[in-house]
């Protein structure tokens, strides 16, 4: 099976930050991914912005673009307005989420659950769209359990989806687990790893607490001994996540999905120590 890679990005606030994406995806656009994926803020927040980039990426790159798609907090009149636009403008790939509901709204909207969304993409369009979904391999933060978390991602697979991209983890077994869970349960999509380079400790133990993404306490205590010394960090981070992609890739995952942060350097440097094209 060959592998596929990719990279997402989140759509820029400011003139500048516009520039640096421009730079940071023309380089990996070298890489030649699969697609750049697109995050979009809860209730649809980034919507505008989020079609922006996609545009941009489509247009100038080359390269396909996937727009995340949260269904939270949004009706289904909304939602088809959102996969008419992307059709009309090429999109021919979606990252299909739950979501989270913007900050201090108690509408949850007319879908709760990501299966519930990717199931109505394929009634409104059928296969036009190749549809990834998450996949959770240390357990979703809010799910009851493990058990449960797993059945939650089997309806999303059994809804429809073709694809799934896991939230990024810094234990493999972890990962080996939920597909050996999986493929007992007859999933057979391909389960791309998702990666997150570590560059900064304080920020990724802050969006680790809130995605329930585990920072092994060998990791974590490592970390917090450089203190701020980000030359430090960023070494030692790019060794872990590196040794662990090579584990990874020796077992034959389908690919990577890098959480790219807008950054350049972090994801290229893994990128050639695992002796990948350039």
């Amino acid at each position: 099976m060959t592998k596929t890679y990719s990279f997402e990005f989140f759509p820029p606030k400011t003139d500048k930050g516009q520039e640096n994406l421009k730079n940071t995806r023309e380089q990996l656009a070298k890489l030649n991914p699969e697609f750049f994926s697109i995050t979009y803020g809860a209730g649809g927040s980034t919507q505008e912005r989020t079609l922006g980039t996609v545009m941009s990426i489509q247009k100038e790159s080359g390269i396909e673009a996937a727009p995340h798609l949260s269904c939270i907090g949004s009706s289904k009149e909304q939602i088809r307005d959102i996969l008419n636009l992307y059709k009309d403008n090429g999109v021919k790939r979606i990252v299909a989420l739950r979501g989270d509901l913007p900050s201090g709204s108690r509408d949850i909207g007319e879908m709760q659950y990501a299966n519930e969304l990717v199931e109505f993409i394929r009634e409104e369009t059928g296969d036009h769209f190749t549809l990834e979904v998450a996949a959770y391999p240390e357990m979703h933060p809010q799910a009851k359990n493990y058990q449960d978390d797993l059945m939650n991602f089997v309806r999303k697979v059994n809804a429809g989806s073709d694809r799934a991209i896991t939230q990024y983890f810094y234990n493999a077994d972890a990962y080996f687990r939920f597909v050996d869970d999986c493929d007992a349960l007859g999933v057979d999509i391909p389960i791309v790893p998702g990666i997150m380079p570590i560059t900064n400790h304080l920020q990724l133990a802050r969006f680790s607490d809130a995605c329930g993404a585990e920072i092994p306490r060998w990791i974590r205590t490592r970390l917090e001994g450089y203190g701020e010394d980000l030359d430090s960090i960023q070494k030692f981070g790019t060794e872990v996540v590196s040794s662990m992609c090579e584990r990874l890739m020796a077992q034959g995952i389908p690919g990577l999905h890098f959480y790219t942060m807008n950054r350049v350097e972090p994801t290229m440097t893994i990128w050639k120590n695992l002796g990948l094209p350039v």
